[in-house]
């Protein structure tokens, strides 16, 4: 096992990197930047250490200096959390030519599957159903509308590299097409420094339905059931569950085999996310993250494994130790997203935390980096804290949930706490009766 390990991450997540480590009997080695210098992670971190100022490209983008903060700490290791280098095939194969070991992913899978085009061959020859859509690049306009009016409008314009919704564009009609297509291939040059896009066909209510899967170094893949992502603003996940309240038992046992499947026939390795599109009884592939997803901990609510520590465990040569009737998965998860923005316009809200109080009792847990009195700087994604509940059943879930929203306290600046009181009360998602779509036409005033 590792003697040190080396977090290449920030707020919550490495906080979380942290304490699985800890627990394991693992020093940490955290970085950070200048505006970070008093974050909780640096606080509780063995050693500390700064690697630039506040913007990301000249600190936790910076590659250069975490391989040389892991040179001088003498760390063993280093973990990327989610975000910023963590699907960064370069990243990773440099951490190993350093001679560090990167805990996720070999880079080879990271390569592939960042490549949407052909991450989607992989699942075709894998016999998992694809959007369909242009069978790779699109780059001009022309063969675009050829595309398009094979499958159909709406279509979906999207990168090539990167995810998160960026690069993501729609065109409703061939003359919409030309310009969404220059403004998809811009945001995905801006965001991921490749501008390459292809088409897919727009599926009218979908859910977003992903599966997580364990692999170690021996070819053991286990699956840990799904998630239910489809609670989307702009293609960002607001709040997810697990499982998801609209597959029935034998279609949640096909999709999830499947994935695992798919996973053990390219020799992956580590965790990583199998995500798809489901309408009208069928699944469709649209992508595989190579990394740990922001939304673990409800898989780790309802399976009892700690998917850090199993990250962990397996880059170290372990083996998993179990296979997958050895899995057992008990009760309902709900994650919410809590953003440092205002509930309505979405504008963000950085600042200073004043009074901070995080709801607790059974079945409750938060993760967050916050503290009374710390700041919630200005450079960085806007997620401040995650709520996670889990309950026996998905009503007890909810319940409890309702009950958690109502205690947490962060004062100073605005949060999404009201949005998410205001979606978990609404009648269609308790129902579970909800899609891709539905969160932003609830934000319309269409329902609700």
């Amino acid at each position: 096992m590792f003697d040190k390990v080396l977090i290449a991450n920030r707020g919550e997540i490495a906080l979380r990197i942290l304490r699985a480590c800890r627990e394991m009997g693992i020093r940490t080695v955290s970085v950070h930047s200048t505006a970070d210098a008093d974050a909780m992670h640096v606080r509780l971190a063995d050693e500390a250490i700064c690697i630039g100022p506040p913007a990301s490209s000249e600190s936790y983008l910076n590659v250069q200096a975490i391989l040389t903060a892991a040179t001088i700490s003498s760390a063993n290791a280093i973990h990327p959390g989610y975000g910023f280098l963590s699907e960064n095939a370069d990243f990773a194969a440099k951490v190993e030519e350093s001679g560090f070991v990167f805990i996720g992913p070999s880079p080879e899978h990271i390569r592939l599957m960042g490549d949407k085009i052909a991450a989607k061959k992989v699942a075709k020859d894998a016999g998992i159903p694809v959007v369909p859509g242009s069978d790779g690049l699109v780059k001009d306009a022309e063969t675009a509308l050829k595309v398009a009016g094979n499958i159909g409008f709406p279509v979906l314009i999207k990168a090539s590299a990167g995810g998160g919704g960026r690069g993501m564009k729609v065109a409703e009609t061939p003359e919409e097409l030309p310009e969404a297509m220059k403004a998809a291939s811009a945001e995905a040059k801006s965001a991921f420094g490749n501008g390459d896009i292809y088409l897919e066909k727009v599926l009218k209510n979908p859910r977003h339905i992903e599966i997580q899967i364990l692999a170690d170094l021996r070819g053991n893949v286990v699956h840990l059931g799904e998630r239910d992502c489809s609670l989307q603003r702009r293609h960002q996940k607001v709040l997810e569950e697990a499982p998801s309240p609209a597959l029935n038992e034998n279609e949640r046992q096909d999709i999830c085999r499947i994935a695992a499947e798919a996973a053990a026939k390219i020799g992956y390795r580590s965790v990583g996310t199998v995500e798809f599109l489901y309408e009208d009884g069928e699944f469709y592939f649209i992508e595989m993250n190579t990394r740990l997803q922001v939304e673990h901990p409800i898989t780790e609510m309802i399976s009892g494994l700690d998917l850090v520590r199993e990250m962990v465990r397996i880059s170290a040569g372990a083996p998993l130790g179990y296979s997958q009737k050895d899995i057992k998965l008990r009760g309902h998860a709900v994650e919410c997203r809590i953003n440092a923005e205002n509930p309505e316009t979405f504008v963000p809200s950085p600042g200073r935390i004043g009074d901070y109080y995080a709801p607790g009792g059974l079945g409750v847990r938060v993760d967050s980096a916050l503290y009374t009195g710390c700041t919630v700087p200005p450079y960085y994604d806007s997620m401040i804290a995650k709520l996670i509940v889990h309950g026996a059943n998905r009503n007890e879930c909810l319940m409890r949930l309702r009950r958690a929203l109502g205690e947490f306290v962060i004062d100073g600046i605005e949060t999404t706490i009201p949005l998410h009181q205001r979606l978990t009360s609404a009648a269609d998602f308790v129902n579970g009766d909800y899609d891709i779509h539905w969160l932003e036409k609830l934000m319309n005033g269409d329902k609700g």
